[in-house]
């Protein structure tokens, strides 16, 4: 199955990182986060990956243009411009990187990649949020409802510190935890071709247009996730998942 990433925002609450690259190149553990979010995705056997790019889309392509040379050791022969590769990566990913528009919307992007997806049910992702929500239950729930779209609905990590009271007594502190009432759109959507009909060109916003219309036809289902999700907004986002993973601990990897 066909799964298209959402990599062309300007990530303007991320500017430390994204006056010089995209925010789906900002690294976790020296890789972008764009590559965790694939190679989760690869996991689970899904392996044929759709960018839509927007800016600095250049910066995208040369990273997956030379991925091999970027992850191996290797041999450059000046005269002839061959290389030899030595202990590259195992990587079976196919990557198609389309330039979407610098000013293209959420659901503009999608819909420019429509003519690369043809007439298929495909998974859909934005470039900035992790999780480990097993993408083979999201499939057998999608499969199972028969509607046209499917949203993993997320728990999103509180700001603060939560505290539980008794009169004024704390009980219980959590730095950061996660919220354990309602649910926000978490990303890692299923769609089907049905849905491109309801975008209408390059200034639709995915979550206002058609999903709204989406769940007004009843054609919008909620794969509930309680587990890991985190997305990557600001600086002190990356930090976080910085942490995790260096704590070697890091839920999306595990």
């Amino acid at each position: 199955m066909k799964v298209i990433i959402l990599s062309g925002g300007f990530g303007t609450r991320l500017s430390e990182y994204t006056e010089t690259i995209p925010k789906p190149m900002v690294t976790i553990g020296g890789k972008p986060i764009l590559w965790h979010i694939m190679n989760h995705y690869a996991r689970f056997g899904f392996k044929d990956f759709y960018l839509a790019l927007g800016y600095k889309a250049e910066v995208v392509k040369e990273y997956f243009l030379n991925y091999r040379s970027l992850n191996s050791d290797f041999t450059v022969h000046l005269d002839s411009g061959n290389i030899i590769h030595y202990n590259s990566p195992a990587v079976d990913w196919k990557v198609t990187l389309v330039n979407t528009g610098l000013e293209t919307l959420t659901g503009g992007r999608l819909l420019r990649l429509k003519e690369y997806i043809g007439n298929e049910r495909f998974m859909l992702t934005y470039g900035d949020g992790l999780s480990n929500v097993n993408l083979s239950e999201l499939l057998k729930f999608h499969e199972s409802h028969k509607k046209i779209a499917t949203v993993t609905a997320v728990h999103p990590a509180a700001r603060f510190g939560e505290l539980e009271l008794s009169g004024n007594q704390v009980t219980a502190f959590q730095e950061k935890p996660q919220i354990r009432e309602g649910w926000i759109n978490g990303g890692y959507f299923i769609l089907e071709p049905k849905f491109f009909d309801w975008i209408s060109d390059d200034l639709t916003i995915l979550e206002k247009g058609p999903l709204e219309t989406a769940a007004k036809q009843n054609q919008l289902m909620a794969f509930q996730h309680n587990g890991f999700w985190q997305c990557m907004d600001t600086k002190r986002d990356r930090d976080h998942l910085e942490e995790l993973f260096a704590s070697g601990k890091a839920p999306w990897l595990s």
